[in-house]
């Protein structure tokens, strides 16, 4: 049993009467020593064969470059099932002219994406995977050109809000439908 005060502490010895012990002191192992208590260290987490995911360095030009190809090919693809405009698509992608976007879509493996750009195509992939989950095929796919009652989308249609807000509003999106896929 341990009371403590600002600079004392009586420690049990486990069958010894209680002895003072000065803590706070560059001597506090000598002295606990002594009195027969041993410190006990801190319980650690059991070894694991698992590490965390580190997250990916979006500042480093390889990592983009590595994977820049997948995600536009995975953006024309989603750009397909959706069927949206090329000018639809150019704003999703942060208003992007007609040279470079038609260089991507004829070539992506050529292209090196900014971080923003891997972001948003992050965000619009993530809500094509909830729709999916939520929805049947042809719903999923029409979802983001139908209007919406909801009142984060104003009646309006959620393409449409995404294009409008950007980066935020597909966070929104995306949080919105993730909420919906556990039963929010």
């Amino acid at each position: 049993m341990m009371r403590s005060s600002p600079a004392y502490s009586f420690v049990s010895t486990g069958g010894n009467p209680a002895k003072l012990a000065r803590l706070n002191s560059p001597d506090q192992e000598t002295i606990l020593s002594e009195i027969g208590v041993n410190r006990v260290s801190a319980p650690a987490y059991p070894e694991s064969r698992y590490a965390p995911a580190q997250p990916v360095n979006l500042a480093s030009k390889d990592e983009r470059a590595r994977l820049s190809g997948s995600a536009l090919k995975a953006f024309f693809r989603l750009v397909s099932r959706w069927g949206l405009r090329d000018e639809d698509a150019k704003q999703l992608l942060g208003g992007v002219t007609n040279g470079p976007y038609y260089e991507m879509k004829k070539h992506p493996d050529r292209r090196v994406l900014d971080p923003d750009t891997l972001l948003r195509i992050s965000y619009l992939a993530g809500i094509f995977k909830a729709l999916n989950v939520l929805h049947s095929q042809p719903l999923a796919d029409e979802w983001v050109s139908l209007p919406n009652s909801n009142r984060i989308f104003g009646g309006g249609t959620p393409l449409m809000y995404m294009i409008r807000g950007g980066l935020p509003a597909m966070s929104v999106v995306r949080r919105l439908l993730d909420a919906r896929q556990v039963g929010l």
